[in-house]
This record gives structure tokens, C-alpha cells and sequence, in this order.
């Protein structure tokens, strides 16, 4: 019988649950915001949808990268409740604020110094340029908010307080929305921002969801007693412990996301409706990737307590019932997909051209979803056995050791065009799915042993 239907397993079952779809509701927020941006920006144009959607391809390697390292307070501050060392757990927070703001400064300085040269190299046309630039430029504006919500967001959902953070994202959403509507097309005797306005209307939001998080560890239980945003002087052991698991998680993360953004500069060259047609359909499928991701984001808290406690079986019985139960919910996502690709391309354009080109993308990203409902999840598994290198090793490997190798092939060798590098990523991540299950298996075969890994 499947561990997911093992009426023994209705507790944890139960629990896994609670920290989940609370979570999907999270993250269903936030990809809520990046489809915004880029639904009501193709409505202002295919021009204001290409800009932000090149800006958005920059910017989405860059903040889940270093997001990636700061994540490195979830499988901590979950080791740490699992064995009952909580006193531990504001010197976490505070070192994850501090690389947050170190984090912050670099990338508004790189930007800079950098960005306006980095665009010029795409090839862009002028106008797209603008709108990239700006864009990015209003994204700027919430960067420092938004990496300190990463450490107080992993300590509210490990505490197991999902249900806040979906509060917190639901509320924040339709105002994000509503500025939106408002500086992308001009409306309360504000100009028409277009593209431009979506990436300002997101920067101020940041600042809402990290006054919002800041206001709740402050005034409630059971956060209140930890002060996690008092001072902090810089200790070397703990940089080194937060830096030694987060590295090698941003740094997986980043060579995850970061294809995306190099397929979109090989992407950019087959003209404006193309790009359009491939950002729409890489944003939905971005708005699905919550399913995944929020399990991964489960399984490292439920995992990451176990596994503290030193519960290897029950470690375990959560990985079966938390990939089982991914695998089911995949199948499900992946019908409707399908049968419902006209619906999902007119939400971001009415131009025949691109409603063409969304379809056919779309059929690329159910493919690869597959692998997504496998691999994501042991990601999250992996982090709460605090095992991040061999994550960081498959996501190199595949995505570009592999993924984009094929890719170039295709298109330059084999001329599928902008297909190439979509049907290379449904191979990329199959890949990593399978190098990351041998990876679990090992690991947990080490376990059952005895080994201490």
C-alpha cells in the first residue's frame, strides 16, 4: 500500500498537509505577482510584455540565488526545534538580516555599474531596452525589504505559522495588482509607466510584505521572545555554518533559474512576438512550479525536525508521502494543462501570433513538470537532511552540462528554433529528477546503517 494511504501514516499525513497547501498558497501569491507583472504588462503591449519579461529573466536568478543562500535559516532553525535547542535560533535570523543586507547592497551596486551595459549586449530593440531597464530600476527599488523577508519568513513557516505567510502574501497580492493597473496604465492622474510601472509596483511591495513579517515577530508569540530583529554582532563560526548550507543552496538555485535567463538571450533573437509567446508561457509555467516547490519548502521543515530529533524512519515515511502525494497532485495539473492550452494563452495576449507560440510552449513546459514533481520535492528532502551539495552538483550538471549544450545544438545544428531550448530543458530536468533519487536513496540507506552523514 502507498505510505499516503497507510491509515498509520494519517498523522503525518495530516501534518505535512497543514505545512503545505498553506504554503502553495504562499507561493501561490508570489508567482501571482511575477503573472501580473507580466499578464497586464502584455496588455499595455507585445513591446511593454517583452521589456519585462527580459527584465524579469534577469532578476529571477539573481534574487532566488541569493534568497537561495539566506534559505539556508529553514533546514537550521528546523535541525535546531528538532533537538530542543530553540535558545540558538535568534542568532540564526539576526546573521541571515545581516548577509540579507550585504546581499542587498552588491546586487543595487552591480546594478549600477553593470546592468545598461549587460542589456546593450542582447540585441534588444530600443524600446524593449527602455522597458527592460526600468523595469528593472523599480525592482531596485524593494531589493534590501526583500531579502530581509527570507530569515523572518523561513522562522514563521518552520515554526510551523504557514498559514501567516499565506495571509501576509494573499493580502499583499491585490495591492500589488492594484498598483499595477495603476502605473502600468496611468490611471489616477499618474502617466502610463507601462512595463516600467509593474516592476515599481512590485518594489513597493516589498516594503509591505517586510513591514507586515517585521510587525508580527515583533508583537506576537511565540517570535516576540526571540528579538530576532535586535542587533547582531557577526559571529565567524555561525556565518560559517549559515554560509556553508546556503551557498551551495543559492548557488543550485541559481543554476536552476539562470537557464532561463540565458535561454531568453538566445530567445531574443527570433523577434519581439516570439519572446512575448515564450515569457507568457514560462510564466505560467512559473505560477505551476508552486505545487513542487511548496512541497519542497514542506519536506525541508517536516524533514529538517526529524531528521534533528534524530527520527530516521519517520524522515523517511514524510519523504514517501510528500513525493506520493506530489506525483498525484502533478498528474492532475498536467490534464488540465493540456486540455485547456487556448484559455491559458489568451490570458496574456489576443494577438494570434503569440497565442500561437504560447500553445506550443506550453506542451514543452507539461513535459518537463514531470521531472519538476519528482525533483523538487527531493531538493526540499535533501535540505532538511542538510545535504545541499549534491544538489548544487545535479542542477550544474544538468541544466548546464547538459540542458544547454542540447539546446544551442538544436537550434543551430538541428534549426528548431525557439523550440530548441524548451525541449532541452524537458531533458535537463529529467536528468537532475533521477540524479537527485539516487542521491535520497544513498543517503538514506547510510542512515538505516548507522553512518553519520
Amino acid at each position: 500500500m502507498l505510505a499516503l494511504f497507510n491509515k498509520e501514516n494519517r498523522t503525518k499525513v495530516d501534518r505535512l498537509l497543514s505545512i503545505m497547501l498553506p504554503t502553495i498558497g504562499t507561493q501561490m501569491a508570489i508567482i501571482g505577482m511575477n503573472f501580473f507583472d507580466a499578464s497586464m504588462s502584455g496588455q499595455a503591449g507585445n513591446i511593454d510584455l517583452a521589456g519585462a519579461a527580459i527584465g524579469g529573466n534577469i532578476w529571477m536568478p539573481i534574487q532566488t540565488g541569493f534568497s537561495g543562500v539566506l534559505m539556508a535559516a529553514m533546514p537550521l532553525v528546523a535541525n535546531l526545534l528538532g533537538a530542543g535547542e530553540k535558545d540558538k535560533i535568534p542568532v540564526v535570523i539576526k546573521h541571515g538580516l545581516f548577509l540579507a543586507t550585504v546581499f542587498a547592497v552588491l546586487i543595487l551596486a552591480g546594478g549600477i555599474l553593470f546592468l545598461p551595459a549587460f542589456l546593450a549586449t542582447m540585441g534588444l530593440e530600443p524600446e524593449v531596452y527602455d522597458v527592460a531597464l526600468w523595469y528593472l530600476a523599480g525592482l531596485g527599488l524593494g531589493v534590501v525589504p526583500f531579502f530581509w523577508i527570507t530569515p523572518l519568513r523561513s522562522m514563521v513557516d518552520t515554526f510551523g505559522y504557514t498559514k501567516l505567510s499565506m495571509k501576509i502574501y494573499m493580502l499583499a497580492l491585490p495591492i500589488n495588482a492594484l498598483l499595477n493597473y495603476i502605473l502600468i496604465f496611468g490611471k489616477l492622474g499618474l502617466p502610463r509607466l507601462g512595463g516600467v510601472g509593474a516592476g515599481i509596483a512590485t518594489g513597493i511591495t516589498y516594503w509591505l510584505l517586510f513591514l507586515m513579517f517585521a510587525f508580527f515577530v515583533i508583537r506576537y508569540q511565540p517570535f516576540k521572545e526571540f528579538d530576532v530583529l535586535g542587533a547582531v554582532k557577526p559571529i565567524g563560526s555561525w556565518l560559517k555554518e549559515y554560509l556553508r548550507i546556503g551557498v551551495p543552496m543559492g548557488f543550485s538555485i541559481f543554476m536552476e533559474t539562470s537557464i532561463f535567463g540565458v535561454v531568453a538571450i538566445f530567445v531574443a533573437k527570433f523577434g519581439t512576438a516570439v519572446i512575448a509567446g515564450h515569457q507568457a508561457a514560462l510564466n505560467f509555467s512559473s505560477l505551476i512550479y508552486m505545487f513542487p516547490m511548496s512541497f519542497s519548502l514542506a519536506l525541508t521543515i517536516v524533514v529538517g525536525v526529524e531528521y534533528g530529533a534524530k527520527r530516521y524512519e519517520d524522515a523517511k515515511t514524510y519523504t514517501k508521502i510528500g513525493l506520493q502525494l506530489s506525483m498525484l497532485l502533478a498528474v492532475c495539473y498536467m490534464i488540465l494543462e493540456y486540455l485547456n492550452q487556448d484559455l491559458i494563452a489568451l490570458i496574456y495576449s489576443t494577438d494570434p501570433e503569440v497565442i500561437g507560440l504560447i500553445k506550443h510552449f506550453i506542451i514543452y513546459a507539461i513535459l518537463w513538470q514531470l521531472g519538476d514533481a519528482i525533483g523538487c520535492p527531493i531538493q526540499g528532502i535533501l535540505r532538511g537532511y542538510k545535504e545541499v551539495n549534491s544538489i548544487f552538483w545535479a542542477s550544474m550538471l544538468a541544466f548546464w552540462g547538459i540542458t544547454l549544450p542540447l539546446g544551442l545544438y538544436l537550434d543551430y545544428f538541428c534549426n528548431h528554433g525557439a523550440y530548441s531550448y524548451w525541449q532541452s530543458l524537458v531533458v535537463g530536468v529529467g536528468i537532475s529528477a533521477v540524479i537527485l533519487t539516487y542521491r535520497l536513496r544513498r543517503l538514506q540507506k547510510k542512515l538505516e546503517h548507522g553512518e553519520i552523514i
